[in-house]
């Protein structure tokens, strides 16, 4: 038995619509591209899915062909005839009209408006529309928010990194300072303890390990010696150092 006859009207099952859509497209512009090497025709097909996708062919460039067509409808247009060209614009301003009656009433019953004359059918076309559209405006909002929580992720790890960074050199800082303190104050081994302590407290220096050392650039201090007083006693030598100021 042969293929039973298509019935030419739009196909309701999305899907359905979907593959036949990519099918004849795809045989559309093979024949095109058949005919235009066969016939040595310069050709041009346009296709707009129903998302306003476009698919196109074009025998030698579409801005060509475009071109040329317009100038073939400027030649074939009759401009001595007024009455033509005005019942020709007429009928162009009113399929615009149509469309955009069709466009606003396809918009009103997607709004939930104007479904009193549809049948059940057509409802159940209607819900499966926006159920659809529903979907994809769901999956585009969790991708953006998956999209933001990774980036979110990404400048947290570069925070934390930075962090371990600037840890790093704050233990590098404080070893550094107690490399230096112990270099001041010198080591404090089970020998050298009271020899230093002593000499701290001559000094009048007293050692705080938490408190730490700044070391400034100072100007040199002028100090001044008494002459040594002269000697009462052979071998006797009296020696007095001079306060400092």
């Amino acid at each position: 038995m042969g293929r039973g006859k298509i019935v030419i009207r739009r196909i309701d099952n999305s899907t359905s619509r979907q593959v036949t859509f990519s099918k004849r497209r795809n045989g559309l512009l093979k024949k095109a591209k058949e005919l235009s090497i066969l016939c040595d025709a310069e050709i041009g097909v346009m296709v707009f899915s129903s998302t306003g996708k476009l698919y196109d062919f074009a025998s030698t460039s579409m801005q060509s062909v475009i071109e040329q067509y317009k100038k073939s409808k400027e030649e074939h247009r009759q401009p001595t005839n007024p009455h033509s060209e005005v019942k020709f614009w007429q009928t162009e301003a009113a399929i615009l009209r149509q469309q955009l009656q069709n466009l606003q009433e396809v918009h009103r019953q997607m709004m939930g408006e104007g479904l009193s004359g549809l049948a059940t059918k057509d409802l159940q076309n209607l819900e499966k529309q926006l159920v659809m559209s529903f979907h994809g405006v769901r999956m585009k909002k969790e991708q953006l928010l998956l999209d933001e929580i990774e980036e979110l992720n990404r400048k947290g790890n570069l925070i934390y990194q930075a962090n371990v960074e600037l840890h790093k050199e704050v233990n590098l800082i404080h070893q550094q300072k107690l490399d230096l303190h112990e270099k001041v104050y010198g080591t404090r081994d089970a020998y050298g303890a009271d020899r230093n302590a002593n000499r701290t407290t001559n000094l009048g220096i007293h050692e705080d390990p938490h408190v730490s050392v700044h070391l400034q650039l100072c100007q040199p201090q002028q100090q001044n010696y008494e002459p040594p007083a002269p000697a009462t006693n052979k071998g006797r030598f009296t020696v007095a150092l001079g306060k400092m100021q």
